[in-house]
């Protein structure tokens, strides 16, 4: 639905015509007895499919592939994000460690707390080897053990990213006849590239996330604080199915801060409103920041710098083409700016961060859209493009979307903020 400034006026301002747009009935100056509730909101996640067993196997047969050409014995992974992406298991950091071993060639092995032998077992779906440890013993003496059994007596392991230092330094101690060596050759290398079932994933998360936004500038009103919003966004996240992450509200002077300040802000017309939330859906994240302006008519300054960003993301956009480096798109975007007298670089006012970064079961991943990455862009690679303006003491503006890259070329997740009037598109 197209609404046009004279429209969006009579309307009451943006929280009315969103309304609209979305099907509510609420308006700016509408009593809360008569905004919308999120008992309204229907899941929007009941068929999701989550990552088989099937897949998982497929990319242990990738990780031992690059193991073996690189003359690697094993991978070790402590709990988390890697840990999840190749076992499916979720297990909480603690000091008891719980590690997951994938040598070059044979079956994956775990080295578990006994206590909590019976509890990993339920949830094992990939292997069988399990190396118990008593509360008195050594955990990186099992690994060791775990690595020499699968054949491997010496030469370079390869430790995951987020490994942390005790074990490391465990292992090392247990075993040194093994050279550890950074594990990034091997992950970075599968997790990057999302395979059809991840990325159908991340685009359920991101029109969860895209309904949510929309839901909650209808219910916006003079007075409310960036916490309040907050939390009506989140809710609305969790009531349509995604497991809501964040939402991070800015309003007025405090946009111009990409994460925000401490100064409390209470929305009052004319007021800018930055939105920038995600949720996760089966570990897979979105991430989406909405700028739209409360209950009045844009100024003129508000419009010309919504309208620059808008350039900027769709400069990136264009730049993000199969074999060209992920510096290119933070050029291209960052260029759209310093052109218009903003920077130039990182100096404000202007674009003070990267244009992106890399999302899948981290928000924040590996393939950065900043200057000095020759990383070249393939199909598979998942991103965000949002070049913020920042203008400290006034507000600041960012459109965030992220992209899929296909064989041509990228595919937004979430469709882009058509006009300052038309903020869903």
């Amino acid at each position: 639905m197209n609404i046009n400034r004279k429209d969006f006026l009579r309307l009451g301002g943006l929280a009315a015509a969103t309304s609209l747009v979305t099907g509510l009935t609420s308006c700016v100056t509408t009593n809360k007895k008569d905004t919308p509730s999120t008992s309204t909101l229907k899941p929007m996640a009941a068929d999701v499919v989550p990552i088989s067993v099937a897949e998982r196997e497929a990319r242990i047969a990738k990780a031992q592939r690059l193991l073996s050409e690189q003359n690697i014995g094993a991978l070790v992974l402590d709990a988390g994000t890697t840990m999840h992406y190749f076992t499916g298991l979720r297990w909480w950091p603690s000091e008891r460690s719980m590690l997951v071993i994938i040598p070059a060639k044979g079956e994956v092995k775990y080295i578990s707390p006994a206590f909590e032998e019976a509890r990993l077992r339920e949830q094992i779906t990939i292997g069988k080897d399990v190396y118990a440890w008593q509360e008195d013993e050594s955990p990186f003496r099992l690994a060791v053990k775990a690595i020499k059994d699968a054949g491997v007596a010496a030469g370079d392991i390869a430790v995951e990213e987020n490994v942390r230092f005790f074990i490391v330094n465990g292992i090392r101690k247990e075993g040194p006849s093994f050279n550890l060596v950074s594990g990034d050759s091997i992950t970075i290398p599968c997790r990057m590239i999302k395979s059809a079932a991840e990325i159908k994933l991340m685009q359920q998360a991101s029109n969860i996330t895209l309904a949510a936004i929309k839901h909650s500038v209808g219910l916006l009103r003079e007075g409310m604080t960036q916490g309040e919003l907050s939390s009506l966004i989140m809710k609305t996240q969790n009531q349509l199915g995604g497991n809501a992450d964040f939402a991070l509200c800015l309003f007025a002077k405090s946009s111009a801060f990409p994460h925000g300040s401490k100064q409390p802000q209470k929305l009052q017309k004319g007021d800018i409103v930055l939105m920038d939330c995600g949720c996760t859906l089966h570990g897979y994240n979105s991430d989406i920041t909405r700028t739209v302006v409360f209950g009045a008519e844009p100024t003129k300054r508000q419009q010309e710098i919504w309208s620059l960003e808008k350039q900027a993301q769709a400069a990136g956009f264009a730049a993000a083409q199969i074999g060209a480096p992920c510096e290119a798109v933070d050029a291209a975007a960052r260029k759209v700016i310093t052109d218009a007298g903003f920077g130039p670089e990182y100096q404000l006012p202007g674009l003070p961060h990267r244009t992106g970064h890399g999302i899948g079961l981290d928000g924040h991943e590996w393939g950065n859209m900043v200057k000095g990455n020759k990383q070249l862009l393939v199909p598979g690679m998942c991103f965000s493009i949002e070049p913020t303006i920042s203008i400290i003491g006034e507000f600041g503006v960012r459109l965030e979307d992220c992209v899929y890259m296909t064989e041509n070329g990228p595919k937004w997740f979430s469709e882009p903020s058509k006009s300052i009037f038309e903020p869903f598109g």
